[in-house]
């Protein structure tokens, strides 16, 4: 198999993560009233460094939680035995906006769930997007508020984000299909 290519280093990763914090800023001016969820698992820590960018923006802290959505996924029945993660949303998403973060977007299905467990928790006032990766294919009319980088991609590729709070460098890359024998 090829090696994989580079689509992000560490600096690109920290520009498109200010730029995210600062087109978001931008679109909700009562920032009091914006919280950020962190997507189990890519979306966790991409959320936490949102949260620190909207503070220096903000001059405030801005709140973030994080959500496990694997009991609410369509394709639960699919994906064999489901490894829960825990979800821990620190303030109350009623009235609230609420940021959705994760790192790659690729069908929707993973985003519809996320929709499905944020109205279990409460009645956000409306519900944005961001992702640090839109690689398309989508098969639900899913569409980011915020993305880092669009990347098209070939539907059998795949797209590896690797972040310093999980032990790795942040990169983000692009693993080619395998061959077809």
């Amino acid at each position: 198999m090829a090696d994989p290519k580079l689509l992000l280093d560490a600096g690109a990763i920290q520009r498109s993560l200010t730029r995210i914090a600062h087109e978001i800023a931008e679109a909700n001016a009562d920032s009091a009233d914006v919280g950020l969820i962190g997507i189990q698992r890519g979306g966790v820590h991409l959320a936490r460094r949102l949260a620190k960018l909207l503070g220096g923006v903000w001059g405030h802290d801005a709140p973030a939680g994080v959500l496990d959505v694997s009991m609410h996924r369509d394709d639960i029945g699919q994906r064999g035995i489901v490894s829960v993660q825990p979800t821990d949303v620190p303030f109350d998403v009623e009235g609230r906006t609420i940021v959705l973060v994760d790192d790659v977007l690729f069908n929707g299905r993973t985003v519809r769930a996320a929709l499905d467990a944020v109205h279990h928790l409460g009645r956000p006032r409306r519900i944005q997007l961001a992702v640090l990766v839109d690689r398309g294919h989508r098969e639900l009319p899913i569409k980011p508020d915020y993305v880092g980088k669009n990347v098209p991609t070939a539907i059998d590729e795949r797209i590896e984000v690797s972040l310093s709070e999980t032990g790795g460098d942040d990169t983000v890359t692009l693993q080619a299909a395998p061959p077809h024998a």
